[in-house]
């Protein structure tokens, strides 16, 4: 077909218009993320954050999620229950209007909701949408209503069912197994968000029932999650099983430009950070500027109380920002009238207003903690210089294995005895236990392409040591320049680069014995950390030498 006839084919019946939620069908990863197993847990949270939104409200203290033995799903509430009167616009009842065209709800009159987790209005009729059957009841005006779907249309009008004496919704739903690639719901993952919305939510209890496990009673099995104490309570569970660098859990609960912020944090002796933040009960995986105002408002007071009180006079290293994040658990939510969310699975929040407000309640919350706390502030700062110092010690260990000397000279262990090859390909390394060991593996070796690089006794548990005291090791840095491994890549500066790598196979030769044993243990363990790619690339291995030698008539034999 000629250019001309191409264009003269593309006319106006080729414009197809979606109609209802047609696009939704056509596009499910545009609004739930994607098919797989996070899209279709992503339907139950959809319909659990409109239930959170009543309970927001202050309409509904109690939502039961229940699993059916068919993987459908069943969320009910016990909130005012979606509208069924009819709606003059669109001369339908306004429950078939929520559930079957998008941006169509009560979030955007505020005066029904002050926040809410469904910004763009499309959760409930996205279920709807990617459904093979939805049945919605509601309890309202003394009656039960109901009304059935298939992918996305009714199949009946709304009827009224039955009476009733309180009010609530119920939607009960079974994912089309034409859109998601994975239909089994998993448990923990339904549970673990649960817990979150109970810890984020004071006062409001939530139950997970599966009712395709059973005990031998026959019970279902369920969880029921509650918080009183709220997100205090939910920094204490993530820091469950850690030391505590301080016992307290600093809170703060305050509104701020219309904005209610709540935060809980505390510190830990370990080094890595853990903070979660949320925007109307969605976890901003991606955070955003709440999050952001938040670390702002921690540093700058931080440093401020440091320098008026004279504790980093001592210190000869400049602190960066992540020096006082080292072992800090927190956890930040904030409610937003009008959220900009990068995406329907919001993500990231965008608002630049919240910024601003986030770190001013943060720095003045902290701020009076620190003049009223100067034992656990001093806790606090100190912790911040041990980080600072483990940071800078950490560099210079890195730099050491980056430098381009040899591996001879004063203070090594032992030399490499290379190899002629320089094939990584058909290169073999063998690390052996001291300079006797790699004596005896020099005589038997092929030079082409066999190295030998011994080691002196055992090597560092990186188990239990930081990153600074791992990259000081002697024995660690020459297996680094041995190898030819770096440490820094274009995506991560800490992560091992493995380009020049010398070897595609390193064999860990150690003796037949409980020494041998650990040695080799030691060095699987430094690999597992330091060098996955290593591991992942299958070259690493293991050398079973003999237990002993037996001899007779100038016939030497190994056994084990």
């Amino acid at each position: 077909m000629s250019t001309e006839d191409q264009n003269k084919s593309y006319l106006a019946d080729n414009i197809q218009v979606l109609e209802g939620l047609e696009a939704v069908r056509k596009r499910p990863s545009m609004y739930i993320g994607d098919t797989s197993a996070r899209g279709l847990h992503h339907l139950v949270y959809e319909g659990v954050d409109n239930s959170i939104d009543e309970a927001l409200a202050g309409y509904a203290d109690h939502i039961d999620v229940t699993i059916g033995e068919d993987n459908s799903i069943r969320v009910d509430d016990n909130g005012r229950g979606i509208p069924v009167d009819m709606h003059e616009k669109m001369n339908k009842p306004a429950l078939e209007v929520v559930l079957t065209v998008l941006h169509a709800g009560g979030k955007f009159d505020k005066g029904s909701y002050k926040v809410s987790g469904g910004l763009h209005g499309v959760g409930v009729s996205c279920v709807n949408a990617l459904s093979d059957y939805l049945c919605a009841e509601i309890h309202r005006n003394g009656k039960i209503y109901r009304q059935e779907y298939a992918f996305g249309k009714p199949t009946m009008e709304l009827t009224v069912a039955g009476e009733t004496d309180h009010t609530g919704t119920t939607i009960i739903f079974h994912p089309d197994a034409g859109i998601f690639s994975e239909t089994v719901y998993d448990f923990e993952t339904l549970a673990q968000r649960l817990r979150d919305l109970a810890f984020l939510n004071a006062g409001i209890k939530l139950t997970l029932t599966d009712l395709r496990v059973r005990d031998e009673n026959g019970d279902p099995r369920s969880e029921v999650f509650y918080s009183r104490e709220g997100l205090k309570e939910f920094v204490k569970y993530i820091d469950e099983g850690k030391e505590p660098l301080i016992e307290d859990i600093i809170h703060l609960s305050t509104e701020r430009n219309n904005v209610p912020i709540e935060v809980a944090m505390t510190y830990n002796t370990d080094f890595n950070e853990n903070i979660y933040s949320y925007v109307n009960n969605i976890n901003t995986v991606e955070g955003g500027t709440h999050l952001t105002g938040f670390r702002r408002g921690l540093t700058m007071t931080l440093k401020k109380y440091a320098d008026d009180n004279h504790l980093l006079d001592k210190l000869k290293i400049e602190l960066s920002k992540e020096d006082f994040r080292d072992g800090l658990t927190a956890v930040v939510s904030v409610k937003v009238a009008e959220p900009q969310f990068e995406g329907q699975t919001k993500t990231k929040l965008g608002n630049n207003e919240v910024m601003g407000v986030v770190q001013t309640a943060v720095s003045e919350a902290l701020r009076n903690y620190l003049e009223e706390h100067p034992k656990q502030a001093k806790a606090i700062v100190d912790k911040v210089v041990l980080a600072a110092q483990a940071r800078h010690a950490a560099y210079s260990a890195r730099m050491r294995v980056q430098s381009k000397s040899s591996l001879g000279g004063a203070g090594l262990p032992g030399k490499l005895a290379p190899c002629k090859s320089r094939d990584a390909v058909e290169c073999e390394l063998f690390l052996v236990e001291g300079d006797s060991a790699g004596g005896s593996a020099k005589q038997g070796r092929n030079p082409h392409f066999q190295a030998i690089l011994p080691l002196r006794g055992k090597i560092l548990n990186v188990e239990k040591a930081n990153d600074a005291k791992t990259l000081s090791s002697d024995e660690i840095v020459n297996m680094y320049k041995a190898l030819g491994v770096t440490i820094g890549t274009e995506e991560d500066s800490k992560a091992p680069n493995m380009s020049k790598l010398r070897y595609h196979k390193v064999v860990i030769m150690t003796d037949a014995d409980v020494d041998g044993a650990h040695i080799r243990t030691l060095l699987l363990t430094f690999f597992f950390r330091y060098m996955t790619p290593l591991i992942e690339g299958g070259y690493v291995y293991a050398a079973k030498p003999p237990l002993f030698l037996t001899k007779r008539q100038m016939q030497f034999q190994g056994e084990e």
